[in-house]
């Protein structure tokens, strides 16, 4: 998710991409780069870090230009660096391109370019499209453009100078987002509004396929067979707050939003051909001789470890536990040579399961990162990690890390199975098929979200509430209780349902919030009993289930349904509707809800 913005005209290009790229830096801030034609040439800059460490370095120096292009990133490929910050040339550098999205066969077409003897400075995916567009060049840059995109499989928004086109700017997208900005006698394009809106609000909203030349006063688009077509022009309202949220009042909002494609993004990032692909991190060698898996994290990365772990126990057959990182340094857990131990944290950073790392680690064990962020400590510590496709998370309470990681030990699970030979063809395409159905099952829960509102306003009301489920529902309950407490600062606890007639059962009283998970279909009649137990002692119910269960809908006050699915992975599902519940709880109490009170995003002391 990173952003990139471009600009053709006569006003300060050097400074319209600074302004751009400020705007832009909540899409990433692993480094930043912009590239300048300037007397025929075209100059590139670019630092790892913040962008001010880029506008230092340009400091004095004469970048007089009339067309360039720029980039912010969040790394995917290849850890935060200069050489692996954008733009990047082409080998003799004639082309600059920054581009945001994942290139998928980039190993391919590097290998082939390679072996035609192009040299490669950085360990980037992007890096291709620069030298393929050198190796292709024709003398018309919008069909070598074109050429070149027809080779790249994956995601692109991508924005390309080439030293003999010095007043031209090309652009392309493939499934990531890019826009427009239409001036007066400038022309600009970015990923998204908010990096335009200081210069302009008349926009075209690019499609899959389009590729757009830019000069200082034109703009031409043509489809994917380089035919002309046109877009409809967009004339923007929102200010620029509202533009860097996308519209939405609050980055958490937008990023429960994001999740449908976070989760899409994570699951093509390693599944090819209809085979789930981790061989890059694990073979049957390195799992052959495991017979313990521990699962270490803190607050909702931990919980996103709980439903690993239902995930390995389920599918892989594998002895799994999770443990809070700061009580697993001192548990005297049983780690030797045949222990595997995944470590999940959405920053990379968390000071607990760094130390938990490295104790596992001196104990000989196999250590795994599951982590957000390419070349953090917790990516540089392990054996091996594994990325998720989260992008930037702004808001402090975690929402689409905590999805993604859900996909990733799904996916791992199934893995697993299949390198040891305990699932069947059969079972392992219909497990597939479900979770690649998700994204799409989440945006229809996002699509219809009025019910929570409802069920919002008498929390918002309430001093305690209380989350139960049975099975994997208990483990989804006990992330929708931490979500609440966050942020609308009501005090709520997650319990087995089971175990309300074990002493909780006491602390319910007339108009008690219970938020009841009950998506287990061969427990539901015992859900519907516990629902019973609670509501005789005045208990207001609101249930998460699907949406065809009468039984849950006939004793509940507020009934929230979600699609069907295997009930296996209804945790993708029943998550998103309690996600929206703090949300709308927060919002209503007036809390700020990107920064609530006494927290910080990322954890770094013990």
């Amino acid at each position: 998710m990173c952003g990139i913005v471009g600009y053709v005209g006569h006003g300060d290009t050097k400074e319209i991409i600074l302004h751009g790229l400020k705007t832009l830096e909540y899409r990433g801030y692993d480094s930043s780069g912009m590239a300048l034609m300037s007397n025929g040439e075209i100059l590139v800059e670019k630092k790892a870090g913040r962008i001010e460490n880029l506008e230092e370095s340009m400091k004095g120096k004469n970048f007089s230009s009339e067309i360039g292009i720029g980039h912010t990133r969040w790394a995917t490929h290849g850890v935060p660096s200069d050489r692996n910050s954008h733009p990047h040339y082409s080998m003799d550098k004639s082309a600059a391109v920054v581009h945001n999205g994942i290139i998928e066969n980039y190993q391919v077409l590097r290998k082939e370019l390679e072996e035609k003897g192009y040299v490669f400075s950085s360990d980037t995916d992007t890096e291709v499209i620069s030298q393929l567009i050198q190796d292709m060049y024709n003398g018309n840059i919008l069909d070598t453009v074109s050429k070149v995109v027809k080779r790249l499989e994956g995601s692109y928004a991508i924005g390309v100078l080439h030293k003999n086109h010095p007043d031209e700017l090309i652009c392309a997208r493939e499934h990531s987002p890019l826009v427009v900005g239409i001036g007066e006698k400038e022309n600009f394009i970015a990923s998204d509004i908010s990096a335009l809106l200081k210069y302009t609000k008349d926009v075209y909203y690019l499609k899959d396929g389009d590729i757009a030349v830019l000069k200082a006063g034109s703009i031409e688009i043509f489809d994917r067979d380089e035919k002309p077509v046109t877009r409809e022009k967009k004339y923007i309202e929102w200010n620029l707050e509202q533009a860097t949220k996308c519209g939405y009042p609050h980055f958490m909002l937008k990023e429960i939003f994001e999740q449908p494609q976070a989760v899409k993004e994570t699951f093509e990032k390693r599944v090819h051909n209809g085979k789930v692909d981790f061989s890059d991190v694990l073979n049957y060698e390195d799992i052959k001789n495991i017979n313990k898996i521990y699962i270490v994290a803190c607050g909702t990365a931990y919980h996103a470890g709980l439903q690993g772990q239902f995930a390995l126990q389920k599918i892989a057959k594998l002895d799994s536990a999770t443990d809070i990182a700061s009580e697993f340094r001192y548990s005297d857990s049983f780690i030797d040579e045949k222990t595997m131990v995944i470590f999940v944290s959405q920053s990379g950073e968390t000071s607990d399961t760094l130390a938990a790392l490295k104790e596992a680690k001196a104990k000989g064990a196999l250590t795994i990162a599951v982590t957000n962020v390419v070349g953090s400590t917790i990516s540089r510590e392990a054996h091996k990690t594994i990325y998720t496709m989260a992008g930037p998370e702004i808001a402090v309470a975690s929402t689409k890390a905590y999805t993604t990681q859900v996909t990733i030990f799904y996916l791992l699970a199934l893995y697993m199975a299949e390198l040891r030979k305990v699932i069947s063809k059969e079972k392992y395409e219909e497990y597939l098929s479900e979770i690649k159905n998700m994204p799409e099952k989440i945006q229809n829960i996002l699509d219809n979200c009025e019910k929570i509102k409802t069920a919002a306003e008498y929390f918002k009301d309430r001093t305690n509430g209380f989350f139960i489920g049975r099975g994997l529902d208990y483990k989804v309950a006990i992330e929708a209780s931490l979500k609440i407490k966050e942020v609308s600062y009501v005090h709520t606890e997650a319990f087995a349902s089971g175990e309300l007639k074990h002493g909780t059962i006491a602390l319910i009283e007339e108009g008690t919030p219970v938020v009841v998970i009950a998506t287990q279909k061969n427990l539901i009649d015992k859900s519907v009993s516990n629902i019973k137990e609670v509501k005789a002692r005045g208990a207001y119910i609101i249930t998460v289930g699907f949406d065809d269960e009468e039984s849950l809908k006939n004793v509940s006050d507020n009934f929230i349904g979600i699609p069907e699915c295997n009930d296996m992975f209804s945790g993708f599902l029943s998550i998103v509707p309690l996600q929206l519940l703090a949300y709308y709880t927060s919002d209503a109490k007036g809390i700020d809800v990107d920064k609530p009170r006494n927290l910080a995003k990322s954890v770094t002391v013990e």
